[in-house]
């Protein structure tokens, strides 16, 4: 379930034919990955989900270049490869399937090529932190965008989701406590920087309501 704002939106959104790419942006731990699944749980397999989080650079390459203890932050992504990979969705070939990296929180590595985007689907979904800013490479996403969507959360909630998460995946209470505040707190300081341009405004309801 969504809300109806949301829906309503969606619909207006998918009213017009063809291809449209939805941006889903927001803080870590905010619930974007939530709200792509419930959209995706409404338009079945004419929608897919491209995540950000596919262009994580590699641990050993975020460790040559002395990034690893920020990973997350706006440089330890291939922002580029990201942008070149919207301009293809942007523009489907006919019979051609795209294939989009996707992200494993359980090895915290990108694996190639795991995602298809056959040429037929008329939403693709790509959710992230960085879709809104307007800095280096990153300033090429929003334009290959149809709307972005910001995702509003309350802070404490949203710090809770992360601890969660960051648990479930590994890291002690005090890890997980510490890499919040020196690395997701700071990026999120950041993203809330950029939710003014965003298109919409949403909220995500828990899952179990679906």
């Amino acid at each position: 379930m969504i809300e109806s704002n949301v829906r309503a939106r969606l619909d207006a959104l998918l009213a017009g034919g063809g291809r449209h790419i939805l941006g889903i942006a927001g803080s870590p731990g905010s619930g974007k990955s939530t709200l792509a699944a419930q959209i995706l749980a409404i338009c079945g397999d004419t929608a897919v989900n491209v995540p950000m989080d596919g262009f994580h650079l590699a641990n050993a390459e975020l460790k040559r270049l002395g990034r690893a203890s920020r990973k997350g932050a706006p440089d330890t992504f291939d922002a580029a490869g990201y942008v070149a990979l919207l301009r293809r969705l942007r523009a489907p070939v006919e019979g051609e399937t795209v294939y989009a990296p996707a992200f494993h929180r359980e090895i915290e590595e990108p694996i190639a090529g795991e995602i298809a985007v056959p040429a037929s689907a008329r939403l693709v979904i790509t959710e992230g932190n960085y879709l809104l800013m307007q800095e280096g490479a990153w300033s090429g996403v929003r334009p290959l965008l149809d709307e972005v969507w910001f995702v509003d959360v309350d802070d404490e909630q949203r710090r809770r989701q992360l601890l969660e998460r960051h648990m479930r995946f590994g890291r002690s209470r005090e890890d997980a406590l510490h890499w919040i505040e020196t690395t997701d707190e700071p990026n999120a300081r950041r993203i809330d920087a950029t939710a003014h341009l965003a298109d919409f405004r949403a909220r995500t309801l828990p899952m179990e309501s679906a």
